[in-house]
């Protein structure tokens, strides 16, 4: 038997960094953030907790890790050529991306949601995301003014919460709730 390479050895990090973050997730947004300790993780994920901590320092890192590395995956596609203007196809196209998004990963979006619920959990990951909505915000602002809306701001802050709200609804009744027209509904309205 040959010895592994160091790449074997990155895929081996990864893929069990990866099983970490995935059962952390599915626990945390089925059985709560206060009730999911690393014991848990460990044991759903049949690994030892001492590996838990070679790729994380605490239950507090590992929910940050899963919150952060969501929000940065849905504001890849918001501003897709990053030019910090956008235009009535690209918001159309966030908009259909971001139901796809949450329609796919149902776990992390009730976790998203959850964590607004916790203030103390919502502490962690506040300066992040309260960074990424600024700037999102303020480019929603510019696009309404540039469009002629007469309160450019408060558009903005509405198709914020029409998008948080429909996420929601979808989130917790995904069988039940008419995505497509709710999606649809919002592009008429703003595309």
């Amino acid at each position: 038997m040959t010895p592994r390479t160091e790449q074997q050895f990155e895929e081996i990090r990864e893929s069990k960094k990866r099983l970490i973050l995935d059962t952390a997730l599915e626990l945390f947004a089925t059985e709560g953030y206060y009730h999911t300790s690393i014991s848990k993780i460990a044991e759903r994920a049949g690994i030892s907790k001492g590996l838990i901590y070679n790729y994380f320092e605490s239950k507090e890192e590992i929910i940050k890790t899963i919150i952060h590395k969501g929000i940065d995956d849905l504001f890849r596609i918001f501003d897709p050529n990053k030019d910090g203007v956008l235009t009535k196809d690209e918001i159309r196209f966030f908009i259909e991306q971001m139901f796809a998004i949450m329609h796919r990963d149902l776990h992390f979006w009730k976790l998203y949601f959850m964590v607004f619920m916790q203030p103390p959990v919502l502490k962690l990951v506040e300066s992040r995301l309260s960074d990424l909505i600024q700037s999102s915000l303020a480019m929603l602002t510019n696009h309404f003014k540039s469009e002629g809306y007469e309160d450019p701001r408060t558009e903005a802050i509405l198709l914020g919460a029409l998008l948080d709200g429909t996420g929601f609804h979808l989130v917790m009744n995904p069988e039940d709730f008419p995505v497509e027209k709710i999606k649809e509904r919002i592009i008429k309205m703003y595309c």
